[in-house]
């Protein structure tokens, strides 16, 4: 009798159904392994509401500073400035208040941050950083020669021309207002040295 297909009245072909289901069953798969090797949890949520939760935790609460090496943090120089810079800092024409700092607080840190604006950190007594050549570019604000080093979204600036490193870190958007306030500080209470002496 040759090839007989089984139909039910008005059906599709079994041979049909098969492949249908075959290939729910691959699809399926195939959306689970994708979900397993990018690690989704079954949990969407917007790109944007990622970045506005990691902001929101970024601009409140006390500011964790990690450690980093900062050999003259409790010198004098580093106390003189400490104790000389400002209550607020100008972002955007806008002062921006002192933030505290979770402890363990790592010696010579300063930070100032709000609900509106990204932390400003300030960390004294550092090392010199590998950056640090005589072909580097240096930026002379307010008579004092910083050298901006960026990462990502954020950029340090490294006072270079003082008795001591003062590194002052904030996101990109941040300007240079901070930059400029800390200068007239380093200006007024510390002297001038070369920058490879």
């Amino acid at each position: 009798m040759g090839d007989v297909r089984e139909q039910s009245g008005s059906g599709p072909p079994r041979v049909v159904l098969i492949i249908a289901l075959s290939l729910g069953v691959l699809l399926a798969a195939g959306v689970a392994t994708l979900g397993v090797l990018s690690g989704g949890t079954g949990q969407h949520a917007r790109p944007d509401e990622g970045a506005a939760a990691n902001t929101t935790a970024d601009r409140s609460g006390p500011l964790a500073l990690p450690p980093v090496k900062a050999p003259e943090a409790n010198s004098a120089d580093c106390a003189t400035v400490l104790d000389a810079l400002p209550d607020k800092l100008r972002v955007d024409g806008s002062g921006v208040p002192r933030r505290e700092l979770a402890t363990p607080k790592p010696a010579g840190t300063v930070a100032w941050g709000d609900a509106e604006h990204d932390p400003i950190s300030l960390r004294c007594g550092l090392t010199a950083p590998a950056e640090l050549k005589p072909t580097s570019k240096l930026v002379v604000i307010s008579g004092v020669s910083w050298l901006p080093i960026s990462s990502g979204e954020t950029t340090t600036w490294l006072a270079v021309d003082r008795p001591i490193y003062v590194a002052v870190t904030g996101s990109n958007d941040t300007g240079i207002g901070p930059i400029q306030d800390v200068s007239r500080i380093l200006d007024e209470h510390l002297p001038k040295r070369d920058v490879f002496d």
